[in-house]
């Protein structure tokens, strides 16, 4: 069981491996739980427990804390079944007021662990870098501007804390020109994406992105997504991966019509607290 850091470069590592071995393997890329550490570092050893082969990691379960009484909970690549199972159940009773999330793949193990709601589906979709749209210039009065080019905080403060900046500069996959921002006509921002290059798998990964309510509509985020795709593809990164929530018309709309392709669906589980 590890934390901070220790826990990052662990879960990058058992990520990373498991896409290399097998392109479609697995629910979550390693800058999926990079993205997640901007909101819990995993500031002590409670929440992650990995297995490990020759030293090197090939299975784990992860908590993430989304809130002091929400949390996800992950079985990655390929831990014993049993003691895994085991951690997933002790750890859950340990948080009796918390409710549990988990993108379920096995429903039994699931249901005996107490996971019986149907909180949400999400699509997972992916693109060839090669197939990806071309550039689209943005609407008048509206201009790109990455990270090292922004003045000021962080746009992503408002939803995701003051912290965000500094953590994601612990993260070994993220580019700060690949944080992107757009700003309107009247200087405010209008939109935002984090484009993730993964150059060790090759695949490229759009997590978050938003466009602003009184900005939409407008091709914002057309001209958002497109920019960030390039930008992938000059990294290297040959293979283009996004996720959504099922419903979601304008996501859907918006990927799939740059040609990212559902790949599943997943279902996403919560075990509601215990009063």
């Amino acid at each position: 069981m590890v934390g901070g850091i220790a826990y990052l470069e662990l879960v990058t590592e058992l990520l990373q491996r498991q896409r290399l071995a097998d392109p479609v393997d697995g629910l979550w890329e390693a800058a999926d739980l990079q993205w997640w550490f901007t909101r819990d570092p995993h500031p002590t050893d409670d929440d992650a427990v990995f297995w490990l082969d020759g030293g090197d990691p090939v299975g784990a379960v992860v908590f993430t804390r989304w809130g002091p009484t929400r949390y996800g909970c992950d079985v990655l690549g390929r831990p014993p079944h049993a003691a895994a199972w085991e951690f997933v159940r002790r750890r859950c009773a340990e948080l009796p007021d918390a409710s549990v999330e988990m993108e379920a793949l096995d429903d039994a193990e699931a249901a005996r662990a107490g996971f019986v709601e149907l909180a949400e589906e999400y699509e997972a979709t992916w693109l060839d870098a090669a197939d990806r749209p071309a550039a689209r210039p943005f609407p008048d009065g509206y201009t790109l501007v990455p990270r090292p080019d922004q003045d000021g905080p962080h746009p992503m403060i408002t939803r995701n804390g003051a912290e965000v900046e500094p953590r994601l500069r612990q993260c070994s996959l993220y580019d700060p020109d690949l944080d992107l921002a757009v700003r309107g006509p009247a200087g405010d921002v209008a939109g935002y994406a984090l484009f993730w290059p993964d150059r060790r798998t090759g695949v490229g990964l759009v997590e978050p992105m938003r466009v602003e309510d009184r900005h939409a509509g407008r091709g914002v985020a057309g001209a958002l997504l497109r920019a960030g795709l390039e930008r992938l593809a000059m990294r290297g990164c040959s293979r283009l991966k996004v996720s959504h929530a099922v419903g979601n018309l304008p996501a859907e709309r918006l990927y799939h019509g740059a040609g990212f392709r559902t790949d599943r669906r997943v279902r996403v589980l919560v075990r509601p607290p215990a009063g």
